[in-house]
């Protein structure tokens, strides 16, 4: 799925009104597993490499594979979950429940871009037969769907949260992932 959808998932499911840390913590944890990859390939467009390099070749080689492994691990995610439930902190239940939406909606989503969502036990990747953006694996039928659903979760956020900022940051994050279906739909 796309970040924003995560971001707006993982808001849906474990974010609190009035409690701000833990909504806080659920947004990070949407964000989290994408975010080496935001780190790398941003620092290598910023360096000056071609975007089919750094999504076609860098994206999918061992090293950076490597990383992806570490931030979409089940294993890893689920170790720091259990360790906050034990703890009763609320903000790391949400930030690690978060994450782990995000990996449990990754995993079937993910085609040729697949993870090892199973390190360090295993790097075993499932490569699904569909895919969230692949028009050529369903993503012109998931992609909708995606939108379709952080919508309804983005009018049941609006609904939940009364305060204009909480409000104002779901509505900009739902933006982001409706952009390109609104400037299309303006082109065309």
């Amino acid at each position: 799925m796309n970040t924003p959808a995560h971001l707006i998932f993982g808001a849906a499911a474990f974010g609190r009104p009035g409690d701000r840390r833990v909504t806080l913590a659920a947004l990070a944890g949407g964000l989290a597993p994408d975010v080496s990859l935001y780190l790398m390939a941003g620092t290598a467009l910023i360096l000056g490499h071609a975007p089919a390099q750094v999504f076609g070749t860098f994206y999918h080689s061992d090293a950076w594979q490597q990383v992806f492994a570490v931030d979409n691990s089940f294993v890893l995610w689920g170790l720091a979950a259990a360790v906050a439930v034990g703890a009763r902190s609320g903000w790391a239940v949400a930030f690690t429940g978060a994450a782990l939406l995000h990996l449990a909606f990754d995993f079937p989503l993910h085609a040729d871009d697949a993870r090892m969502h199973f390190w360090p036990l295993s790097d075993w990747v499932f490569r699904s037969p569909v895919s969230y953006w692949d028009g050529a694996r369903g993503g012109g039928w998931v992609g909708p769907v995606e939108q379709a659903a952080t919508l309804g979760l983005t009018i049941l956020l609006l609904v939940r949260f009364r305060s204009l900022a909480w409000r104002a940051v779901f509505a900009g994050i739902a933006v982001l992932e409706l952009a390109p279906l609104i400037l299309w739909g303006l082109i065309f």
